[in-house]
């Protein structure tokens, strides 16, 4: 664990970062180093994997205020696992009982007020670990759904010794200390007598059972880091930054415990043209002076393909008009959103002498009922101004 880099600084924020900054923080940095984006790139696949491990912990409080106060070992589930499981694994989260001996002497003194020793049978089925990745996807894909390769790596149980952590043929035993309680009963005189106190077993260090000959290939840990890989369905709609969970995709349960899961989420590259707002999407499309005046049928781009449109003479810069039912599929629910079209008249430029000429004679046919705005507008200057 030495070598490992702290979380905090691994997604660039500072401890006391909020919910929505951490996220913003992870999707970024989970952008920065995706796979799909740096193809063959070692040293991205492992910044990615050590963005999600961060993220993991961080985004999980009771995680976060056990590696705030113990730093890695305190969510590392196999820390201790050697001698039947992690030390930290009975929460912070069940008032002055769960802190151990402080809890036991506080509650022997004051009258079991303080939890009066009450902690979890170390023996006893325990739900693995979440964990968490990132999926980059196009915005076609996001607006239609898809399919996408996933590979994470995770905490399995060891396929060698089934979990227990002993070499095979031979067997995990009772710790003959504690007598698989995981605790001890220690008198401590006072200045008002002796107090019994439960402390944690030094022989087991908490975990029920000792293993006398550890299994070589998990070194008696019984679990395993290994690469899940799985298809997964991404539905059309899905948005930038929305989240998907893989039931049974986290770490492995502890002695028979269902295992976590997993939190997918997902990040969605730019569209050269389009942009999302909410199941519609937006689009300009330029169009010229003649086209703008005359009117007439022209090319508009959708996430089908391009479609015929016909605008109406006199057409102005910044018109917008629907195309209904052209957006994103709406998640989970029937139906779709909309496109909206805004116009933009592109002024030519770089005129030659004929044309220039051209323009200019047409612009002397025109009257103020071809220019009604510009008529108006000046009208009001007159009156504001006078002549």
């Amino acid at each position: 664990m030495a070598d490992k880099r702290d979380y905090y600084e691994v997604l660039g924020v500072d401890k006391g970062v909020s919910d929505d900054e951490l996220k913003k923080a992870y999707r970024k940095a989970a952008k920065k180093y995706h796979p799909d984006l740096h193809p063959g790139d070692a040293e991205a696949e492992k910044n990615f994997k050590e963005v999600n491990e961060a993220y993991e912990i961080l985004s999980d409080k009771e995680k976060r205020a056990r590696y705030d106060q113990f730093g890695h070992a305190g969510v590392d589930p196999n820390f201790g696992a050697g001698q039947g499981g992690n030390p930290f694994g009975g929460g912070f989260g069940g008032g002055f009982g769960d802190f151990g001996d402080l809890g036991d002497i506080l509650g022997s003194m004051f009258g079991g007020g303080f939890g009066g020793g009450r902690r979890r049978d170390p023996n006893a089925p325990r739900r693995g670990a979440d964990t968490a990745t990132n999926v980059v996807i196009s915005f076609d894909e996001a607006a239609k759904g898809c399919k996408k390769n996933i590979k994470v790596t995770r905490n399995e149980a060891c396929d060698e010794c089934g979990g227990s952590g002993a070499e095979k043929g031979t067997q995990v035993k009772t710790c003959p200390n504690c007598h698989g309680s995981g605790q001890v009963v220690m008198g401590q005189r006072t200045p008002f007598g002796t107090i019994q106190t439960q402390q944690v077993c030094e022989k087991c260090r908490g975990a029920g059972k000792t293993i006398d000959k550890p299994c070589r290939k998990c070194a008696g840990k019984g679990r395993v880091r290994n690469t899940f890989e799985k298809l997964i369905d991404i539905p059309a709609g899905i948005d930038d930054g929305q989240s998907m969970t893989l039931r049974g995709g986290g770490d492995a349960g502890f002695n028979g415990g269902p295992a976590g899961d997993l939190n997918i989420t997902v990040s969605v590259r730019p569209h050269p043209i389009f942009e999302r707002e909410g199941f519609d999407i937006f689009c300009e499309v330029p169009i010229t002076y003649a086209q703008a005046t005359l009117g007439g049928e022209i090319t508009v781009p959708t996430l089908d393909g391009k479609a015929k449109f016909s605008i109406h003479e006199g057409t102005q810069p910044g018109d917008e008009f629907k195309l209904r039912g052209k957006g994103i599929k709406r998640l989970n629910y029937s139906g779709y959103g909309d496109e909206y079209v805004k116009i933009i008249v592109e002024v030519p430029r770089d005129l030659n002498k004929e044309q220039r000429a051209k323009l200019l004679e047409f612009e002397k046919s025109l009257t103020d009922s071809n220019h009604k705005k510009r008529k108006t507008f000046f009208d009001k200057v007159k009156e504001l101004f006078g002549e």
